[in-house]
């Protein structure tokens, strides 16, 4: 399938079916494309979680408002966590990332305040979320991403130290009725030339 025909199918799942699962060839691949995100300074302040247990899919239902039917039936909800200690991150990109990077990070970035630095985190991750749902897309994956959870209880259940939990996204097969699919409720978006401009 082209990436742009993918993109016009892909939509919100809103109800799950349950019986379907995932190949783990196909769990494989999305954590290792969720790893290869971009980041700036190839940062990568983030913590991925796949969870298909049943028991913490349902701890993590109860902590996610609304949105707790679609944990339950989906095959995996993928929380997507932030760095939320600076100490931690300065402590990372000193092992893992190269001189420059490093240096681009002491010169621009490691002044500001700590309420900005973690913002600029949170950032990276949502980049992260962008690839695995165009990644979702591709590979013909229904996606719900969901900003509606309780991330202190997500810390908890995850045993969380030194993040925090920003979305959380689940993955799997949609309901033959849910009632979000495009042929009941067709994708909508504005006008290309209303937002792009071409210079």
């Amino acid at each position: 399938m082209k990436f742009i025909d993918a993109m016009k199918n892909r939509y919100t799942a809103k109800k799950y079916d349950a019986t379907k699962k995932l190949s783990c060839q196909q769990l494989d691949d999305l954590k290792e494309i969720v790893r290869l995100s971009p980041s700036s300074i190839n940062s990568q302040p983030w913590l991925f979680h796949f969870v298909s247990n049943e028991k913490i899919k349902k701890e993590l239902a109860a902590a996610s408002l609304f949105n707790a039917e679609k944990i339950l039936n989906c095959d995996t909800v993928v929380v997507f966590n932030s760095i939320d200690s600076v100490a931690l991150f300065e402590e990372q990109i000193n092992q893992h990332l190269p001189e420059g990077a490093i240096n681009y990070y002491n010169t621009h970035l490691k002044n500001l305040p700590a309420a900005d630095l973690k913002v600029w985190f949170d950032k990276q991750v949502y980049l992260s979320i962008g690839v695995f749902l165009s990644a979702c897309a591709q590979m013909q994956i229904d996606a719900t991403p969901m900003e509606g959870i309780e991330p202190e209880k997500y810390a908890h259940i995850l045993n969380l130290e030194g993040y925090r939990s920003l979305v959380a996204v689940a993955i799997g097969h949609r309901a033959e009725d849910d009632k979000n699919h495009p042929s009941t409720n067709p994708k909508s978006r504005i006008q290309k030339d209303i937002l792009i401009k071409t210079i």
